[in-house]
């Protein structure tokens, strides 16, 4: 526990912590809506808003913050607005982010090419005092959004037609998980980096889901993967002397694989045990769960 002592570590481990439960309570509901990618071109996006951070000497988290919040916004209004050419303007978008990213720190003072890798790959030493404050800031955001209004968030993931029957707002709701995801990646790209964000935001709710098919369980279930593994690869990068993101991010596949392992003979053996409790000749009923229903297991 000897890394305690370090100043730079207590901030490597406060923003790890912080990432872990973000990124899993944003991802389960990018994964419902099919949209597990969608943190991956955010975080090509916020590039040219680290560049133009380092360019015109301010934050680069807060305008990395501000250009993956408008870059989401587009991207809602490219999939509702996009039609067929939709996929071609969302590439369009997210290769021109990574490439007015390289741009900016180009015509950045010199020095600026060596932190520009801290922030696609995540790094321990250059986590500052500035960074873990404006990472709890839009941590709180994140958490807040992501419990506050988990109902309305689970209806328009599970069904928009179900959510805008109910009177919903769904474009207003898909609009904020949008802002959310950005905001989530603005968290974590100190930590895990731009590059490598959003596996983090997708594989524990992955994994997750091989032990159990409710919202809520899946919920707590992603969101104590995601703080193991944050936590497990920020040390294991101070002892090993390698890169966090990358730790952390096959950490992170490394537990949905033991998940699976663990789930699958699991599986196998109640479907058993369900077969042997049935009487014979007794016909297997095919039950498919409402959309309502499924609305019921938010209440957590």
């Amino acid at each position: 526990m000897d890394f305690l002592n370090y100043a730079f570590m207590q901030r490597a481990l406060l923003a790890a912590v912080l990432v872990g439960i973000t990124a899993p309570a944003v991802g389960i509901y990018l994964v419902m809506r099919r949209q597990a990618l969608m943190g991956d071109g955010i975080g090509h996006v916020a590039m040219t808003g680290v560049g133009l951070g380092f360019l015109l000497n301010t934050s680069p988290v807060w305008m990395a913050t501000a250009v993956s919040v408008l870059g989401a916004i587009l991207m809602e209004l490219i999939r509702w607005y996009g039609k067929t050419r939709g996929d071609i303007a969302l590439a369009m978008l997210f290769y021109g982010g990574m490439a007015g990213g390289v741009m900016f720190i180009n015509l950045a003072p010199t020095g600026s090419n060596a932190n520009l890798t801290s922030y696609l790959f995540g790094s321990l030493s250059t986590v500052s005092q500035s960074d873990v404050t404006a990472i709890c800031l839009l941590a709180a955001f994140v958490v807040v959004v992501t419990l506050g209004l988990r109902r309305q968030l689970f209806a328009v993931s599970q069904d928009e037609e179900f959510a805008r029957v109910t009177g919903l707002p769904v474009r207003a709701l898909n609009l904020l998980t949008a802002v959310t995801a950005a905001v989530t990646v603005t968290v974590a790209m100190r930590v895990v980096g731009l590059l490598l964000v959003s596996a983090l935001m997708v594989v524990p709710v992955a994994a997750a889901q091989q032990l159990s098919r409710s919202f809520a369980a899946t919920f707590v279930i992603a969101v104590a993967i995601g703080v193991s593994v944050t936590i497990g690869g920020t040390v294991t990068s101070y002892y090993q002397n390698v890169p966090p993101g990358a730790t952390i991010v096959l950490l992170t596949i490394g537990a949905f694989i033991a998940l699976t392992a663990l789930a699958t003979p699991l599986a196998r053996r109640r479907a058993r045990a369900a077969a042997a409790a049935r009487p014979a000749g007794d016909p297997v009923e095919c039950v498919i769960p409402a959309t309502r229903g499924a609305a019921d297991e938010v209440g957590v």
